[in-house]
């Protein structure tokens, strides 16, 4: 299966921005501090993800993006589908073209895992994803790492990181 680092990163990006926009809009830097990700290749997701009503922007000091509607009606299919990502299973990009330019015998097979695939996608939404304790704890780590870096540790960041017991975490639900 193919899965680029651009659907990976923008729905990355989209689960930061869910958690982190409660209260005043997300910039892009913090995204890219939190996850790795470079300020113009998040710029470059952002563009797309607004054009598709998924994010939207807010100018001026304290500016950056929110999300275009309400975090339980964003589904996964869809922000892959934003960023033109195409999940396929199969060898020839869905062409038919997978043996010598023919179709070949196992091409249905691929094709339909493709939109299993995609139809699962677009039964999870961003709030679901949200609800996951192992998403939590990561999201509370993240946070905290980050405004300790910055020299700011805030008391919310502080208890979201200690509301969260890492001993109590479940391995078989958070898939590992």
């Amino acid at each position: 299966m193919r899965l680029t680092t651009k659907g990976r990163y923008a729905v990355t990006a989209m689960l930061d921005l869910a958690m982190n926009a409660k209260h005043e809009p997300v910039a892009l830097v913090d995204i890219s501090e939190r996850h790795k990700i470079s300020v113009s290749y998040l710029e470059q997701l952002f563009a797309k993800l607004r054009r598709a009503g998924l994010v939207s922007s807010v100018r001026g000091p304290g500016g950056g993006y929110r999300l275009g509607r309400e975090e339980n009606f964003i589904f996964i299919s869809e922000v892959i589908d934003a960023v033109d990502e195409i999940v396929d299973a199969t060898r020839c990009q869905g062409k038919g073209n997978c043996q010598e330019g023919e179709t070949c015998l196992t091409h249905e097979l691929w094709e339909d895992l493709s939109e299993q695939i995609h139809q699962f996608l677009s039964r999870i939404s961003l709030g679901l994803l949200m609800q996951r304790k192992g998403v939590q704890v990561v999201a509370a780590r993240q946070s905290a790492k980050s405004q300790k870096s910055e020299g700011r540790v805030s008391h919310r960041g502080l208890i979201a990181a200690k509301q969260i017991d890492v001993d109590d975490l479940d391995c078989d639900s958070m898939h590992c």
